[in-house]
């Protein structure tokens, strides 16, 4: 094959976490090109608007000269066909969530017969790190210090201030 592969590594990131950029730069050492496919996901609540989760994922990635960050709607395999992509990046932190993946892999697989799901795993400090946990730390007053990228972390502490200025 003498094309060079696209993947796209697609999730709503809201936040953004160092488990999403892990998973980025060990996608980044593998494909020539890697899309990051910010989307909306309708079964979440987002404090992030669609826009800055991909400004924040430009910012924590600006060094990684093949990956771009890019917004979509809609169903993920037209959007890889849309883009002339097959690969799909997805990130397993634990057997928990192989089963979705797979499901998820397979529903891809069959709604395009070209799309190959290539599962990652992060470094084992980020095996329990999710974006639900670091938002409910941060609503807490956490520190989400070692979980999230410093300009993240930054937007986060702000964001859950106006948040909790609106429940007053």
């Amino acid at each position: 094959m003498t094309k060079e592969i696209l993947a796209v590594y697609p999730g709503s990131f809201d936040p953004p976490t160092n488990g999403h950029l892990d998973i980025i730069i060990r996608a980044s050492h593998l494909f020539p090109k890697v899309i990051i496919a910010v989307t909306k996901s309708i079964n979440k609540k987002h404090i992030f608007s669609l826009q800055e989760r991909t400004d924040l994922l430009q910012k924590i990635t600006e060094n990684l000269k093949n990956v771009k960050v890019a917004s979509f709607s809609g169903l993920l395999a037209n959007y890889l066909e849309k883009i002339n992509s097959f690969v799909l990046i997805r990130g397993l932190r634990a057997l928990s969530d192989f089963e979705y993946e797979f499901q998820m892999a397979l529903m891809n697989r069959n709604l395009n017969k070209k799309i190959e799901t290539i599962f990652l795993m992060p470094d084992q400090s980020y095996t329990f790190l999710s974006s639900s946990m670091v938002k409910e730390i941060a609503m807490l007053g956490g520190n989400t210090k070692y979980f999230v990228p410093k300009c993240v972390k930054i937007e986060l502490k702000k964001r859950v201030v106006d948040l909790s200025r609106d429940n007053l």
